[in-house]
């Protein structure tokens, strides 16, 4: 009768497996490997998902967030995630996509990255006790004697980590590898096997770390974890990945009109990618998407909304992301000048604190940087070069323009496609 009803409780269990398998496949590039990510799932019991991060400067893209999103979706099946936070390896330096070593940083700014990381990750991760686990690995490497230490040095081999295609390139370059660098895809292993590790999702660039990892795991008695790496997608640019350095980013921390704003402006090709990877809409619409591409046109832009709009309420709610999709096309297409624009008090003087204009003025990069903080110096000088910056109709194209004091007072500031503010002088600065 059951199984008239709705199947018997197995045969929903493999159904939910299967959904579930389905999700992460649709932002998976490589997993290591299939059949024993099916076993694990088929065994049951609660998995441990490893996410590390290493306590550097915080900041988090939608890049980042695709892996967030496949953990919550495991953690939403049950799953733990626990969350290591590298306050050794940080000391140490990641070397990844590095060609120079790594300063070390402050324990103190360690510490306050971590709390960062934590904040910026629970914006999509749950973090009730039931499924979330927070680790540092100075846990295990602060108890490690020096006998412990050449004991794990003995499980690899110096052909194994020079076999890494960035330490390869470095000595081809001429550049030196510093020892501790050379062994932090030790230290990014054996984390695997001290916290017990099921299953990571990573990108690529981590994919030889984490694959030291299940060399750990098998060599010290355990069972290899899953490795998952996931699609990539180009920056807001449709050029490079996503890039604090780059500007070309969407970060988890930025405001929803910022998040609608910086999606709106992606080239048109890079829609249906976005669509499937960094929302949940159904593929039916990510190919609809890919057509009005290929088409062009309007369909295009109202494609474009959409993806704006999902995402945006992905992490803001449904209704919030409406009314950006609402105020982005009362002000673009009907040209209106925005109503809310925020007032942006300007004093004299460099931002950097030299004396600009003899006390009485700035430059145009130091406004750009005063506006929007969170834009690199590269970036900012680059929108200036490319004539994103206007006050009122003047483009502002020289970076080294010096605006006297109370230049354009009450005008509008136009920083990029998206970004506006009421500029007003400070009164000592009149």
């Amino acid at each position: 009768m059951s199984a008239t009803m709705g199947g018997s409780a197995a045969d929903r269990s493999a159904a939910d497996r299967s959904g579930l398998l389905a999700d992460l496949a649709r932002t998976t590039d490589e997993v290591v490997s299939r059949p024993e990510l099916q076993a694990l799932l088929d065994s049951g019991r609660p998995l441990r998902i490893k996410y590390g991060v290493d306590c550097t400067a915080p900041f988090l893209h939608l890049g980042h967030a695709v892996n967030l999103w496949m953990m919550r979706r495991l953690q939403d099946a049950g799953h733990t995630v626990v969350f290591l936070l590298g306050d050794v390896t940080t000391q140490v330096g990641d070397p990844t996509g590095r060609t120079e070593t790594r300063p070390v940083l402050p324990c103190a700014e360690i510490e306050a990255n971590a709390g960062a990381f934590l904040e910026q990750a629970g914006m999509v991760l749950r973090t009730e006790p039931e499924v979330f686990e927070v680790r540092r690995n100075s846990e295990w490497y602060d108890t490690l004697t020096t006998r412990d230490w050449l004991t794990l040095l003995s499980h690899v081999t110096h052909g194994q980590l020079m076999a890494r295609d960035m330490f390869r390139r470095r000595v081809a370059e001429g550049r030196e590898i510093a020892m501790h660098e050379l062994v932090y895809p030790v230290l990014q292993g054996y984390d695997s096997w001290a916290m017990r590790s099921d299953l990571t999702i990573v990108g690529s660039d981590q994919l030889f770390n984490e694959m030291l990892g299940r060399h750990y795991q098998q060599r010290l008695g355990g069972k290899p974890q899953v490795v998952i790496t996931t699609r990539i997608t180009p920056g807001i640019d449709g050029r490079a990945k996503q890039s604090k350095s780059l500007g070309n980013y969407v970060a988890l921390t930025d405001p929803p009109r910022e998040k609608f704003g910086k999606l709106m402006s992606i080239p048109d090709a890079l829609v249906p990618s976005y669509l499937e990877v960094y929302t949940t809409v159904p593929m039916a619409r990510v190919d609809q998407a890919r057509q009005a591409v290929e088409r062009g046109g309007r369909e295009v832009r109202d494609a474009k909304l959409g993806l704006a709009e999902a995402v945006v309420a992905r992490y803001h709610g449904a209704e919030r992301a409406a009314a950006e999709r609402e105020w982005f096309s009362s002000t673009f297409s009907a040209r209106h000048e925005p109503t809310d624009v925020p007032v942006l008090p300007v004093a004299p003087g460099r931002a950097d604190g030299a004396d600009s204009a003899g006390g009485g003025g700035l430059t145009v990069w130091d406004l750009v940087c005063l506006a929007q903080p969170d834009l690199s110096r590269s970036a900012a000088r680059r929108l200036v070069d490319q004539g994103g910056v206007r006050l009122d109709e003047r483009v502002l194209a020289d970076v080294d323009e010096v605006l006297p004091a109370g230049t354009g007072e009450g005008a509008l500031l136009r920083i990029g496609r998206r970004r506006w503010f009421r500029l007003t002088w400070n009164a000592e600065s009149a």
